[in-house]
């Protein structure tokens, strides 16, 4: 699959069109059965090993769970064993704060606080579950009538790899700039200061409308960024944000503030600028928010979109009528067992009410079988090595 060919479907989705592509993959607008709007993402082949399906897997079921904000767009469904992985994100309209600074210019120091206040809270509710978004940037916060929404939630698995994986050309070159030097060296697994530091990369960009690290190639981006002795370009950053952003950007993880403490200061500074919270909150969107822009809407499926619904249930049901059931995968992990600090999460299995035995692998309504010849060949390999298990962070 590639930008040049529109797929009619992915999973249980009929697809409408590319909303956009990145190294991470395509995404596309599509529509559920029942005519829900939605933006799935496909992952590129190249990020698809055994080791990353299983951790996607249960990076996706635990995503889930995340609950007390609206600030994260809704994870809604996701099949890593698919040929091709994809994962479906509620649809948010709006446009991404790249485009309305490249739009309009640089925001105003005190909606600045009020996004970056906002946006902390929400990702506090993903560290609430033990998350971390890891690929925080001005094109994955969207800005609409409800205020800053963070997508891309839920790639977190395939942002974890290997140094050798800076080299691979598209994955870094627009997101390197806002890594912090910890994941640039390399490391796997990311601490919520992690997502901190590029939450203070968005906050940069939305005061100045530049990231903290610039070069022609990323090679010269990343030798900035993992050098303790280049400090971040906060030229025309507003001195009342110096203080936060700056603590924000600071080079060691230890040295940057807490969420709770971003929010805190975030609100503070609001009060000192003049404004409140709540008036902030409200301004930010007003001067955000371009009535007469078509992304500001919910999609609705047009007459043909609506034909091909209606081909894709018909399609649904006579899978459902011969007895095609999906096929459940186990995860490496086994079902019931952890270890002090760990947690196993096997998505193929229902809990059956009363007896705390697990039940039968259910089919999934709406959701066509994923690829035999995948599943099959990742069962195998699971048989065969040691688990894995998801730890907490």
């Amino acid at each position: 699959m590639n930008g040049r060919t529109l797929p009619p479907r992915i999973g249980p989705y009929i697809v409408e069109r590319r909303l956009g592509a990145g190294g991470m993959g395509e995404v596309y607008l599509a529509y559920s059965v029942a005519g829900e709007p939605v933006a799935v993402k496909v992952i590129r082949p190249d990020r698809t090993d055994p080791h990353t399906r299983a951790r996607f897997e249960r990076e996706a079921t635990i995503a889930r769970t995340i609950s007390g904000t609206g600030r994260v767009a809704r994870f809604i469904d996701a099949d890593p064993f698919d040929e091709q992985p994809w994962l479906a994100m509620d649809y948010v309209p709006g446009r991404p704060l790249s485009d309305v600074v490249m739009d309009q210019g640089p925001l105003a120091a005190p909606l600045v606080a009020s996004l970056g206040a906002l946006l902390a809270e929400g990702l506090a509710a993903v560290h609430a579950v033990g998350l971390v978004h890891r690929d925080l940037k001005a094109q994955n916060v969207i800005l609409g009538d409800f205020g800053p929404v963070i997508i891309d939630f839920g790639l977190g698995a395939f942002l974890g790899a290997s140094k050798g994986s800076l080299s691979q050309a598209g994955t870094v070159i627009g997101t390197v700039r806002c890594m912090p030097p910890e994941q640039a060296l390399g490391a796997v697994d990311m601490t919520q200061a992690a997502d901190v530091y590029g939450l203070g990369t968005v906050l940069l960009y939305a005061a100045t409308g530049h990231y903290p690290y610039d070069g022609a190639r990323w090679e010269a981006v990343a030798a900035q960024v993992v050098n303790p002795e280049v400090g971040p370009d906060l030229s025309g950053l507003p001195e009342a944000l110096v203080p936060v952003v700056t603590s924000m950007l600071a080079h060691k993880s230890d040295d940057r503030p807490s969420l709770e403490e971003v929010t805190r200061k975030c609100a503070d500074l609001m009060r000192l600028l003049g404004t409140s919270p709540a008036r902030a909150r409200r301004a930010l969107i007003q001067e955000t928010t371009a009535k007469d822009h078509p992304t500001m809407v919910l999609p609705q499926p047009d007459g043909p979109m609506l034909d091909r619904l209606d081909s894709l249930e018909r399609l649904l049901r006579e899978e459902l009528a011969s007895g095609e059931r999906s096929i459940s995968v186990p995860t490496a992990s086994q079902p019931g067992t952890h270890t002090a600090g760990e947690i196993n999460v096997d998505l193929s299995l229902s809990p059956e009410p009363g007896n705390g035995r697990p039940a039968e692998p259910m089919p999934q309504r709406g959701r066509p079988p994923a690829s035999r010849r995948v599943a099959e060949e990742l069962r195998e390999r699971y048989a065969r090595g040691p688990a894995l298990a998801w730890s907490k962070r």
